[in-house]
Order: structure tokens, then sequence, then C-alpha cells
């Protein structure tokens, strides 16, 4: 039983323009990942002949929030023409509004009732787009220790939550292990327990956020748990080289993840 392994185009082989990026990727044999489509010659992308597996499903407004839930669905629609284009599958939302660096716009450190029942809604009609227009979108759990502080509802467990509660075929939940081990750990009981509702998942080693072997999770035992529960979809490298960014470094940094759930 083998997985769908896709690289982000956004996070190795920096000094190369996007295209060639996607290239090199492909050429290895990986699907791609995209962030931020916006500004780019999606017609040039698409003439790569690579295949995308996600990108950024939105770029404004907060799914927690009912003052701007409207701002993540009319971003999201102005979106989706670059994805069925590119025919990418996953279009990646986020708890709340992300800025410059990953950070909250608005940063909130306590979830309420009313986030919960905004998310919710929110994810559900994003589902509805979905639908109709053959995309999924997933739901990345983040974590608020490191990274992405001051973002409601971001855990594994919290995203996990809402994904299941609206129960949507095209609202799934994009697993992110990175972010999860740094903020919940126990990797393999939560892939188990998020399995049925998960899109896509998201792997990176840590700390450094760099490719298998570089830290402190066993890729080797992950791998060998989605077996075991029957995961055949995408499994996405969004990590930085190790060795930095030149082309040698990206290449080992996608052999040592091939090598993590390939063998």
């Amino acid at each position: 039983m083998s997985f769908r392994l896709a690289v982000c185009a956004e996070t190795v082989y920096g000094e190369l323009p996007l295209i060639e990026r996607v290239k090199r990727i492909q050429g290895q044999g990986f699907e791609v990942e995209l962030w931020d489509t916006r500004g780019r010659d999606i017609a040039a992308l698409a003439a790569t002949g690579a295949r995308f597996s996600s990108m950024t499903g939105y770029f404004g407004g907060s799914l927690t929030d009912p003052r701007s839930a409207h701002e993540v669905l009319a971003s999201a629609e102005k979106l989706i023409p670059a994805a069925l284009e590119l025919g990418i599958e996953r279009m990646v939302v986020h708890p709340a509004e992300l800025g410059e660096g990953g950070r909250a716009v608005r940063p909130m450190h306590r979830s309420t009732g009313e986030m919960w029942m905004a998310g919710r809604s929110t994810l559900e009609r994003l589902g509805v787009l979905g639908e109709k227009y053959g995309v999924t979108f997933a739901l990345e759990n983040l974590n608020t220790v490191l990274d992405h502080p001051g973002i409601p509802l971001a855990r594994a467990k919290d995203t996990l939550a809402l994904v299941s509660a609206v129960d949507h075929p095209n609202a799934r939940m994009m697993l992110d292990l990175y972010h999860a081990q740094i903020g919940e750990g126990n990797l393999i009981e939560l892939i188990r327990a998020a399995l049925p509702w998960v899109g896509e998942i998201q792997v990176a080693d840590v700390p450094g956020r760099c490719e298998p072997g570089t830290g402190e999770i066993n890729y080797r035992a992950v791998a060998a748990a989605l077996r075991e529960a029957g995961y055949t979809g995408v499994v996405g490298l969004e990590a930085s080289a190790a060795g930095g960014a030149g082309l040698e470094a990206g290449d080992a940094a996608l052999a040592a993840f091939r090598a993590a759930f390939e063998s």
C-alpha cells in the first residue's frame, strides 16, 4: 500500500523561480503543493504538467469570526478558477486570518462558543461551495506555541472537532503533523482518531521544520501507522531542506522524505 507524495514548492529550492521549482519537484515523481496563487502565472504552472495537490483557499476574513466569515467565503470563491485550472483537489483554510509570518491578524488567546459556532457555520458553507465546484476545503491545524500564536481553535483536536461536526465530504481536515507534534504530540493516536475526516496530511520534523530524519518525530512509525489504518491519500512535505537552499540540499530533503514514507 503506497501513499501519494507531494512537496510544497514554497519551502524548497528557494533559489529557483517558482516554475523551475515545480518542474524539479515533478521531475522527481512528486505532486506539488502551493500557497497563495494570486499574482502567479496560472497558465504557466498548468503547462508544467505537474499534478497539484493543494493550495491556499482564502485570503481574507476569519473562519471563526462571525463579523468577517463572509470574507472567507468570498475570497475562496475568487480563488476557485485558479484551482480548477490547475486541477487542484484541496483548498486549504485556517481557523483565523493569518498575516505576516503566519501571525494572527487579530490575536485571540481564548476560544469562545461564538467562535465555535461561527467556525462550524463557515466550514459548512465552504463544504457546500466546494461541492458546487468539485473541490474540497481542508481546515489545517496549527500550533500556537511557536508559529501561530493567537489563532483560536487551532489545535488538531479543535480542527478535528469542527470538521467532524460539519461532516461534509467537501470539508475535510489538513492534518499537519509538524504542528500537532509541537502543540499536542501523541501523533499515532491522533492519526487513528482523525483519519475518517482527513483530506491530506502534511509533515516536517521537529524542531527546525525540515525533512524527516532531522528531528524527534519517528516518521517511519507514522508511515507504518498510516498503512495499518488504510490511508492511501496524499502526504505532503511542507518543510525546508536542512542543508539550505541549494539544489543538492533540496534533492537530499526530498530523498529523505521518500525514504521515510516508501520504505
